[in-house]
């Protein structure tokens, strides 16, 4: 799959592109998603956004018509994402559900995101989609 990961740190670089093994062609940059760094997903069916990244109704927008079908969200919880909007607009969501929030599974839960959607599998309990039997509701974490 073709993704551009925002808001990476030098040591989230490391665990995605170790996890990753070449598999996706991921793009890191340590800039924000916003308004303003949006061209940067021109041409990737995926964006992996972090907690502090606010993917609001407008900015979903935009990136179904650049072509983006896929978020993942590398925070466990998913209220920095309108995903009522995602759902009507057929993007699919994903978080690292996982308690262990360590950099490294972040980046391996990532991948393997990126791995169940490429083969067309639901990601299970990291499916946040609003319409989704995983989801308990659209705004709290998963347990």
């Amino acid at each position: 799959m073709k993704a551009i990961a925002y808001s990476i740190n030098v040591n989230e670089k490391e665990h995605l592109v170790r996890s990753n093994a070449k598999t996706h062609d991921l793009t890191l940059i340590s800039n924000e998603l916003n308004a303003s760094t949006l061209s940067y997903c021109g041409g990737k069916t995926v964006i992996i956004v972090s907690g502090r990244d606010i993917v609001d109704q407008a900015l979903l927008r935009s990136l179904k018509q650049m072509g983006v079908r896929y978020i993942v969200t590398r925070s466990k919880t998913t209220t920095h994402i309108d995903l009522q909007s995602a759902a009507q607009l057929g993007i699919k969501v994903a978080n690292n559900a996982s308690d262990d929030q360590s950099i490294e599974n972040t980046a391996k839960q990532t991948i393997r995101n990126l791995d169940l959607w490429e083969a067309g599998r639901c990601v299970g309990h990291s499916c946040c989609c609003y319409d989704c039997n995983n989801v308990k509701n659209n705004s709290s974490s998963k347990v």
